[in-house]
Formats: C-alpha cells, sequence, structure tokens
C-alpha cells in the first residue's frame, strides 16, 4: 500500500510518499518527504484504503524531512480519523526540522497525537449493556496553536527554506572536501561549520569559496576563510 503525490513542477515542495502495510489489524504507515501543502490529501487516501476493522494505526515519521504548517492539517487529519474510527493512532519518531516545529507549536515532540489519541474507556460498558445514544459524542481536537505562534512557525519554515536552497554548493563543498583531504561527508560538513563559526562567515559564503577555489582558474577563499578552513582540518586530524 503506497500513495504518492502528482509530479511536482521544478522548484516546488518535494512529493510525500506513505508507505505502509497492515499485520493483524494493525497498519504501520512510513511517510517519506516532506509535509507541505496537499499532504493531508495525500494521508486522506491512505487513511481511506485501509481495511475495514483496522484497529490501530501507527506512524513512523522518521523519513519525514521538512515541515512547514501544512503538517499540522496533517496530525488533525490524523486525529479525526482516530476519533472517528475508535483506534488509536500514534506519529513517533520525529527529528530535524519537523521536531523544531512541533516544539514550536507547542505539542508533545515523543507523539504528538498523545493527547488526542482515541483510548478505551475503562468505565465504558460491554456493547450489549450499553444505553442508546441520541447523538455520537463530539471528538475533541487538539488547540490551535495562537496566531503568534503560527507567525513564529512562519519565519522558522521560510528560513529553513533558505537554507535548503543553499544546499546544493554546500554538498559541492563537501564533495570538494572529500577528494582533497580523504574525509567521509560527515567530517566535511564538520570541517565547513567549525571554518564557518571561526571566521564568522555563513556557511554558504564559506561552502561556494571552496567550491571556486577548486576549480582550476578560480579565486582561492578569502584569507580568513582559508585560516579557518586550516585550523578545522587541523583539528580533525588530530
Amino acid at each position: 500500500m503506497t500513495s504518492a503525490a502528482p509530479p511536482r513542477l521544478a522548484g516546488s515542495p518535494a512529493t510525500l510518499v506513505i508507505d505502509g502495510r497492515v499485520d493483524a489489524d494493525r497498519a504501520l504507515l512510513v511517510p517519506r518527504g516532506e509535509l507541505v501543502h496537499g499532504c493531508a490529501d495525500i494521508l486522506a487516501e491512505v487513511l481511506a484504503a485501509l481495511p475495514a476493522g483496522i484497529g490501530r494505526v501507527d506512524l513512523d515519521m522518521g523519513d519525514v524531512a521538512f515541515m512547514d504548517t501544512a503538517g499540522l492539517q496533517f496530525l488533525d487529519l490524523l486525529g479525526g480519523f482516530s476519533h472517528r474510527q475508535a483506534v488509536p493512532v500514534t506519529a513517533t519518531n520525529w527529528h530535524g526540522q519537523p521536531l523544531r516545529i512541533l516544539e514550536l507549536a507547542g505539542l508533545d515532540t515523543t507523539d504528538p497525537l498523545r493527547a488526542t489519541a482515541h483510548r478505551p474507556d475503562p468505565e465504558r460498558k460491554p456493547e450489549q449493556e450499553q444505553e442508546p445514544e441520541t447523538e455520537p459524542p463530539a471528538a475533541p481536537s487538539a488547540p490551535a496553536p495562537p496566531a503568534e505562534q503560527l507567525h513564529v512557525l512562519q519565519e522558522e519554515v521560510d528560513q529553513l527554506r533558505r537554507a535548503i536552497a543553499s544546499r546544493p554548493v554546500i554538498d559541492q563543498a563537501r564533495g570538494v572536501l572529500m577528494a582533497l583531504h580523504a574525509c567521509t561527508s560527515d567530517e566535511a560538513w564538520h570541517i565547513l561549520r567549525e571554518a564557518s563559526q571561526l571566521s564568522n562567515t555563513k556557511l554558504r559564503t564559506v561552502a561556494a569559496a571552496v567550491t571556486a577555489g577548486a576549480e582550476s582558474d578560480g579565486p582561492p577563499p578569502p584569507p580568513e576563510v582559508r585560516a579557518a578552513l586550516r585550523a578545522a582540518l587541523a583539528r580533525l586530524r588530530r
């Protein structure tokens, strides 16, 4: 069971794919990609395709690399599904930028559905003893973040989008360092980050200088960046 967004245009957010499997009465869903505009529609398709009588739905969010405020709609949809179907739903294993968004929104970073996930009521009578209900109970919903919180969330998302836009040049610089100094990708990343801190220069600027300096007729990095790169390399070799 897999659902994916339609092919995206160049420069638009990455697609979201939700892989899933059902074992007995438990569904495990694994979203991969970004929780951006349209993610709730993709989730709705996957939830609608679950077999009748499903007893539990667990989401492993470890492969979600980016999330903006549309991710809150994704969570609202999960919470609503949990209450309508009267089944527990969890969304765990958050990390990186999406985890930061949960923190800013004031949600439980271990499982943001913890407060709204359906749990059996120990006081509830067996089915045959229940009194008829004229109306189904209203499903509680997670409180929406206040307007100022959403503003902070949007600013954070905008900053992270700019950071993502700078990744190609950073990745190129990591490749240059790996080739020149026989280091790993992680080590190259630490060299760039430390050189940025030591020289008080933006990481993207340091990466662009490293990449340009690797070309046959490219300019060398500025003196302060060169000194910071040497210091970072020396520390790595120690």
